[in-house]
């Protein structure tokens, strides 16, 4: 029986998969060309673990099927040059050949050919010196594991024989590989058409549905068809993710294959999901979370709805190509269409909702959570969860802590434009306060509805529920359409209440006080606690 693979091409006689006809037959038609003329030099482009080596693959194996004997092909991976060292020739910027390059050709070319220059790397593809007598396809793959000079020079190469094609037997070229298709970062620019570039989508939900089907068929254990949707929600589609999730629903956390996978199973595998499978395409991305120079940007993302999306934002432009962000396309509030930065899916943004709250704190042992002696009677002695009273412990945890001379904000994130702290630190510090001062008697989790610019907080103690809406304030009037917002959000819930914790870069008490309020909007209670921080 086959089974779920998750890391590594797929191999379609071992592994679920779904056959992308229409992917490989826009591969093969750019590649391809006009077969008397020439074809496309062009990118083959996605994040981590989607399918591009896979894709590589079918677009060779139906190239040969389709036009036997026309073309010649040839792929390799430039993956064993990671790392290699980079020279130029003294008193120029042009870039020396490396040995290690001329080694891998040597390994990888028909006829082991001897390269030890740009030059004769031009030469192989020659119609009079070289090493074909027919039309080459060329495929490379792990085109980001050059340094960007050495990419730079490498593409400089195929620009040469892309302008003089009719002395060459390259017919089509694809690179393939991560940034592909904006990293080759070149003052001369690029002998590659954007529009042309092949990016690797994620899965559709059918898609996802027919890998699941498969299983289920081959297997003869029924997996409950809400757990197929949430697999597909949570990942967003993306195909490493989704075979990942079938691994522990299937393998890992399989409840016996006598047994129906259900919502028990689900809830087991979505929290070692977070917290204890390691996986090394989610790893790679906290990774990449976690440099200075893009964090200030994704604890924004957690906060704010509106951070413009543009592809020629380099910040932008290197989280959207390593599948940390999206785009989104909405009219503003004036009518226009406008670009958004999202989360490239659920479980991405909380995997580093977790990561990040973790490290951007700094007071975690500095006081208890709460005194004593507090043992919240007046937040569990009622039918509901009192969230207002417990929002009044952490703003009093907040002032012991400043009684004691330790400031929770100190060295963290703040905005450029007016040094006031990022917003995602108030929400990841409350959370992380929530945790320490309930977590024995509730469950607490972060959820967030709109995939960006909004962090709520789920409470959870026996069999009452509670929502904690985290917001950051901007004035008063926005305060209506969050208590609007709020409303509706609980009302779809089941809840006849919820409180919003309000983060304000204001010290002064009768503010605060001014901007706290208990309302009931649309037969929702809803309450607000304004929250002041510097």
């Amino acid at each position: 029986m086959r089974h779920f693979h998750s890391y590594g091409p797929v191999d379609c006689r071992y592994h679920f998969c779904v056959q992308r006809t229409g992917l490989i037959a826009q591969g093969v038609e750019q590649l391809v060309g006009i077969p008397e003329q020439g074809g496309h030099y062009f990118t083959i482009w996605a994040p981590r673990q989607t399918g591009k080596t896979w894709l590589m693959r079918q677009l060779k194996k139906t190239i040969a099927e389709q036009y036997p004997e026309q073309f010649a092909l040839l792929h390799f991976s430039l993956g064993g040059l990671r790392g290699v060292g980079v020279a130029r020739d003294e008193g120029t910027d042009a870039v020396q050949f490396p040995t290690d390059l001329g080694e891998l050709v040597q390994e990888c070319f028909p006829g082991a050919p001897s390269v030890a220059g740009w030059k004769d790397l031009r030469q192989l593809f020659s119609k009079e010196h070289g090493i074909w007598d027919q039309p080459l396809i060329l495929l490379i793959d792990e085109v980001d594991t050059l340094p960007p000079l050495l990419l730079d020079a490498l593409v400089a190469q195929f620009r040469e024989l892309y302008l003089a094609r009719e002395n060459n037997h390259l017919h089509g070229l694809a690179l393939v590989g991560v940034r592909a298709v904006l990293g080759i970062e070149s003052r001369r620019g690029s002998p590659f058409n954007i529009q042309k570039s092949l990016h690797v989508p994620n899965f559709s939900f059918a898609e996802t549905a027919e890998l699941y089907r498969q299983y289920q068929e081959e297997s003869g254990q029924e997996i409950d068809p809400q757990l197929v949707e949430k697999v597909h929600r949570v990942t967003n589609g993306q195909p490493g993710l989704v075979s990942w999730f079938g691994e522990l629903l299937t393998e890992t956390y399989n409840p016996g294959p006598d047994r129906r996978i259900g919502p028990e199973t689900w809830e087991m595998v979505w929290h070692k999901a977070r917290f204890a499978e390691p996986n090394n395409t989610v790893m790679n991305l906290i990774a990449k979370a976690r440099i200075p120079e893009y964090q200030p940007f994704l604890l924004n993302l957690f906060s704010r709805s509106d951070l413009p999306f543009s592809f020629h934002d380099p910040i932008c432009n290197y989280l959207y190509l390593h599948g940390i962000i999206i785009s989104e396309t909405i009219r503003n509030g004036t009518g226009e269409l406008t670009e958004i930065c999202s989360f490239s899916s659920p479980f991405i943004q909380t995997c580093l909702y977790h990561a990040l709250s973790r490290e951007i704190l700094n007071d975690r042992k500095a006081i208890l959570a709460l005194p004593p002696l507090d043992d919240l009677a007046d937040v569990f002695s009622g039918p509901q969860l009192d969230l207002p009273a417990l929002l009044q412990r952490y703003k009093d945890y907040l002032y012991r802590l400043k009684e004691q001379g330790v400031n929770p904000w100190k060295e963290q994130p703040r905005r450029r434009a007016d040094l006031h702290l990022t917003e995602a630190v108030g929400h990841f510090h409350l959370f992380s306060w929530l945790q320490e001062a309930i977590t024995r008697r509730c469950v607490v989790s972060p959820e967030f509805p709109t995939g960006n610019g909004r962090v709520d907080i789920h409470l959870r103690c026996d069999e009452r529920r509670g929502i904690i809406e985290v917001k950051s304030f901007t004035d008063r009037y926005q305060i209506a359409a969050d208590q609007k917002q709020a409303a509706e959000y609980s009302a779809d819930l089941g809840l006849d209440s919820v409180t919003v914790a309000l983060f304000i870069p204001v010290l002064e008490e009768d503010v605060l006080k001014q901007l706290s309020s208990t309302e009931v909007v649309e037969g929702v209670t809803v309450s607000v606690i304004a929250i002041g921080w510097m």
